[in-house]
């Protein structure tokens, strides 16, 4: 993130990216984010994020979990977290998050995104506005396959991208150093939705 983004972000909710991993009640930031999650037994089910911290996250659900359950969830524009369930409510719980230092560090920066989001969009325009672009890239199938793309415009939350191959609606592929989720097809490729949010001016700076 960049100083100019840095500096307009609300000081109530910045967050230190060096987060250390200890037994401190972690302040937890309500975020409606739609998702999908798995039990241990391998079952899928749907789910709504209610809030999250880098210690833990609570969930909506329509199902009944165990309290010690691992559950991996997949989040809309978080991507995946894990962790053990310590709280169940009506109709949902809360588990605590099982990551490395490097995992809460990128949950960091995620979050101070997401709640940001109205400021930092300027920085793209708000609402995600596309941004034009003219030049070649390179997109890796899910099969490890390296093809030759064009980049017809791209936004801090996805690319349009010019290319004869379509793969699966779902297939996450990586779209030059950025893990992408195929989303729609279009007359000339292929629109896919980053799986991680990336850096404001390290975008700009690479497609600009």
């Amino acid at each position: 993130m960049s100083h100019s983004s840095a500096s307009i972000l609300k000081p109530s909710l910045r967050l230190d990216a060096r987060i250390v991993p200890d037994r401190r009640r972690h302040k937890r930031y309500p975020l409606a984010l739609l998702g999908r999650f798995m039990r241990a037994n391998k079952q899928e089910f749907p789910c709504r994020l209610n809030d999250i911290s880098v210690g833990g996250a609570s969930f909506m659900s329509p199902v009944e979990v165990d309290i010690g359950e691992r559950i991996v969830a997949y989040l809309d524009e978080i991507g995946g977290i894990e962790g053990v369930v310590v709280r169940t409510f009506d109709g949902g719980f809360a588990i605590s998050l099982t990551a490395s230092q490097h995992k809460r560090e990128k949950l960091a920066a995620q979050i101070t995104w997401l709640v940001n989001k109205d400021e930092l969009g300027s920085a793209f325009g708000r609402r995600h506005q596309r941004m034009p672009v003219n030049r070649t890239s390179k997109l890796q199938l899910s099969d490890g396959t390296t093809i030759d793309c064009r980049v017809i415009d791209v936004s801090l939350s996805g690319a349009s991208i010019q290319t004869d191959i379509r793969p699966q609606i779902g297939d996450v592929v990586m779209f030059g150093k950025l893990r992408c989720k195929v989303m729609r097809y279009h007359d000339r490729g292929i629109g896919v939705q980053f799986v991680d949010i990336p850096d404001p001016e390290a975008l700009r700076r690479y497609f600009g």
